[in-house]
């Protein structure tokens, strides 16, 4: 063989274990994905779903860290979705692509804007929009409203000069692209929720049973929320019963790849409804873990062949 065809070769083979070593994730089996946002969320789903056992497999993609545990009958593929919507859809984006996924879950905290809850209930909404997708205009000269591009049809009241819009979205089977409102949790994984939460032990925060409430929209924004006027007006648009960073990029990207999604929310904060400072910094532990106790609790009611090859 001459030196030319032996590096040939050589390449081939280099280029030939390269891809297998990228795609290799994908042939070890059908996982439910488990996320948090960040450190307490991850912490509080790692203990309700795996305990101290250490996880079956890591792998790390992209500088994300995947842990396989096996929970009850299920393969669970555990990681961090990082803060905020383009770390969530960029993160979830990542797990799709890479492992076998049979259902997308998330367990974390969010701030409450409906009146009718409380710091330690647990939302899981059966829809999710965005908030801050919108136009941001200029007052008229005339003092009375704001210039707001031909193009645009305010679909929703606006806060000041805020004027939310819904986003342009596609999938296979679609011609072109087209605005969506909101983004639909699976309605069989919804009312595994409902059935299970109802067996659920009780959940307390300070001196009240906390409650957990399945249904209603949410809300998400690449903001923490702390402002008590924009609240109220996000509550009137959307009767939401929480607003948080991530959620809905999630949502979205499970529209995109038509994976079915849940998305578990334990209120840490009102985002900004409370007099003074936000609570969250000194909830979002006991919180998450009120959270990641409906997640463990559903994620036991799914019928075995959900997750497994």
């Amino acid at each position: 063989m001459t030196r030319l065809g032996f590096l040939a070769l050589l390449v081939a083979l280099v280029a030939g274990c390269a891809r297998p070593a990228t795609r290799s994730l994908l042939s070890r089996g059908t996982f439910l994905a488990v996320m948090g946002a960040y450190g307490p969320e991850m912490a509080a789903n790692r203990a309700a779903l795996a305990g101290t056992n250490a996880p079956v497999h890591t792998w790390m993609v992209n500088g994300v860290r995947f842990e396989h545990h096996r929970v009850g009958v299920h393969d669970v593929l555990l990681f961090p979705s990082g803060v905020s919507m383009v770390n969530a859809a960029m993160t979830t984006q990542l797990a799709l692509d890479r492992f076998h996924v049979s259902h997308v879950l998330f367990a974390g905290i969010a701030g409450g804007i409906d009146p009718a809850h409380t710091i330690g209930d647990v939302i899981i909404p059966d829809r999710w929009f965005h908030h801050s997708e919108a136009v941001y205009a200029n007052p008229s000269p005339d003092g009375q409203g704001h210039v707001l591009p031909s193009y645009f049809k305010p679909p929703y009241e606006n806060f000041g000069f805020i004027y939310p819009d819904h986003v342009s979205v596609i999938r296979d089977g679609m011609d072109k692209a087209e605005d969506v409102p909101s983004f639909g949790a699976d309605p069989a994984l919804l009312a595994v929720a409902r059935k299970a939460t109802e067996s659920l032990g009780p959940l307390r925060w300070s001196s009240r049973a906390a409650r957990v409430h399945v249904g209603g929209a949410g809300i998400s924004g690449p903001v923490f929320m702390d402002n008590r006027e924009y609240r109220k007006w996000a509550y009137r648009v959307w009767k939401a019963g929480c607003l948080d960073m991530e959620s809905t990029a999630i949502a979205q990207v499970c529209w995109a790849n038509q994976k079915p999604f849940l998305i578990i929310r334990g209120l840490s904060d009102l985002a900004g409804g409370q007099e003074g400072l936000n609570a969250a910094d000194f909830t979002e532990v006991p919180i998450s873990a009120h959270a990641a106790a409906v997640l463990r609790a559903v994620v036991l009611a799914l019928p075995g062949d959900k997750a497994t090859p």
